[in-house]
Parts: structure tokens; C-alpha cells; sequence
């Protein structure tokens, strides 16, 4: 595989990280702004980044904005949107069905699911937050009706997509909760001079970046192998992406909630929030290790 990005896909990854760090939240308290939000549900509808598979982007393309949306924290729905899209085209206002809740499912009218070979779509009651803040699920409010078959080998195709998306998430989560304390060691000061200049903190930052780094070239091996391998393939490299950067994620935010202090410790502090993503983005496709060569059961 070519790793390179095209000038193209790194416009992509451009203008969704413009767009994350201009309407995204900057402090827990922007959770509850709702004109800011207002705002960035205008946007990001603008964009047409919810109909990225349907629009012909490759599994690298939704992986890059998925990726920037995790980073800045971006409390509007897309990756649900993004995998409803991959599976019923067309149908607008819709997210992901997983284990019978709507995922990421604020402000969206339909839920798209998988049951076997078919494809089928409920309607969504109200969307209430859970453990993750920034993305709210919502329940059925009746059975779900058909509207469409997958065949094995497009099922198996959607499956590493939805793997590689979540990957996505948690790769950018983890960038966000790093350079959330990065800057923080920069300002804070102990004994004269930041906590960054101290080895103890420069070496769990440096560690973290090592982490982001290694999930970063596994993530984007997952999310080319999404369109140019076979199936299973895609979702064995998948599977391996998955693990090991909900892994690495977890560590990484749970070091910049250690690099805070007690202020880590507090609701005002972004580092839970980050935290709370990661968590979510690990249990929603979850892999275990004993999945890693068992094809696609």
C-alpha cells in the first residue's frame, strides 16, 4: 500500500480539523451552548461528510474526517450517520443501529441495522447522552421494517468499515486528550519552571505520542485495506487496528487526566470528556483478542 495521503485527501483532513477546532467545544460548559451547536449541526450538513460512502470516498477518506471529528471532541452526529449511509443509501436523517440503540443519534429521525442478510430501518425517539457527552443514543419506538440485502462479502466490507470508523474515533480522541496535556504542561509550573520540562512528565507525553503514533500507521493500513483487500483480510487488518488503538487511547487519556493534576480530577477539565469517547469508541464493534484470526465470525 501507498501510506502517502493525495492533495485531495489532505484537504479533506483539513477542513474537517478547520471545522472541528472553530465549532467544536472548548470547555465541558460549550456541551450545553446551544446556538454553538446549532452552528455545527449547520456545517457539518453542509459538508455532505454523512453520505461520504455513498458519495464514492474511499475507507481512508471517512477514516480522516472520523479521525479529526474524535480529535476536537465534534458533539454533532457523523460517524453514525457515516456507517448508516454505508449500509442504506439514501435514506436521509438516519444513524447506526448497534445492540438495539441508536448510536449518535442527536437530532436524526431514523436507525439503519443489520439482521443477518437484510437491512432494516426503525424511527428514533428523543436522543439522551450516556457515559460519552459529546454523542447521544436514542431508543426504537417501533419494529423495524426491511428495506434492503447485503450479500456476504458486502456485509463483510461494511463490518471493517464500522471497525475502522470507531478506530477512527479513538485515534483522534487520543490526539485531542495528548495535545490537551501537552499544553498543559507548557503553562502549569512547578518548582520555577512547567511540568514539561520535568523528565517524569515529558517521558509519559512522549510515551502517548509513541502510542499515537503506532495507531496511527495501523489505522491507516485498516481503513485502505477497508476497499483494496478481500474481505476477510479487511477485517482481520481491522480487527488488529481496533484493539490495539482502544488500547493505546485508553492509555493516552487516562495519562492527561495523570499530567492535569488533581484538575484532571474535575468536571471542568476536558479530560474526561475524552476519556468518556475513548470508553464509547472501544465498546461500540468491540474486538477481543481471541477474535484476531477467526475470519469473519
Amino acid at each position: 500500500m501507498d501510506v502517502r495521503l493525495t492533495p485531495e485527501q489532505r484537504q479533506l483532513r483539513a477542513a474537517a480539523a478547520r471545522l472541528a477546532a472553530d465549532l467544536g467545544p472548548g470547555s465541558v460548559l460549550d456541551l450545553d451552548d446551544g446556538d454553538r451547536l446549532a452552528r455545527l449541526e449547520k456545517a457539518v450538513e453542509a459538508t455532505g461528510w454523512r453520505t461520504l460512502r455513498s458519495d464514492g470516498a474511499s475507507g481512508v477518506e471517512v477514516a480522516l474526517v472520523v479521525e479529526e471529528f474524535g480529535r476536537g471532541l465534534v458533539d454533532v452526529p457523523l460517524l453514525g450517520p457515516v456507517l448508516a449511509d454505508d449500509l442504506a443509501p439514501g435514506i436521509s436523517s438516519a444513524t447506526v443501529v448497534v445492540d438495539g440503540v441508536a448510536r449518535d443519534a442527536r437530532g436524526l429521525r431514523s436507525g439503519v441495522l443489520v439482521e443477518g442478510e437484510r437491512v432494516l430501518a426503525a424511527d428514533l425517539g428523543p436522543a439522551v447522552p450516556g457515559a460519552d457527552l459529546t454523542r447521544h443514543n436514542a431508543s426504537l419506538t417501533g419494529p423495524p421494517e426491511p428495506i434492503g440485502t447485503l450479500t456476504a462479502e458486502t456485509a463483510a466490507r461494511r463490518r471493517a468499515l464500522a471497525l475502522v470508523a470507531t478506530t477512527a474515533d479513538l485515534v483522534g480522541t487520543a490526539r485531542g486528550a495528548h495535545t490537551l496535556a501537552v499544553d498543559h504542561a507548557k503553562l502549569r509550573e512547578q518548582y520555577g519552571k512547567p511540568i514539561g520540562a520535568h523528565q517524569a512528565v515529558a517521558h509519559l507525553l512522549a510515551e502517548g505520542l509513541a502510542l499515537i503514533e503506532g495507531s496511527v500507521s495501523v489505522l491507516r493500513h485498516a481503513a485502505w485495506a477497508v476497499d483494496e483487500v478481500t474481505p476477510e483480510e479487511a477485517i482481520r487488518a481491522a480487527r488488529i487496528a481496533k484493539l490495539y488503538c482502544a488500547r493505546a487511547a485508553r492509555t493516552v487519556c487516562e495519562t492527561a487526566i495523570q499530567v492535569h493534576g488533581g484538575i484532571g480530577n474535575t468536571w471542568e477539565c476536558l479530560a474526561h470528556l475524552h476519556l468518556r469517547r475513548a470508553l464509547a469508541s472501544t465498546e461500540l464493534f468491540p474486538v477481543r483478542l481471541e477474535e484476531i484470526d477467526r475470519g469473519l465470525s
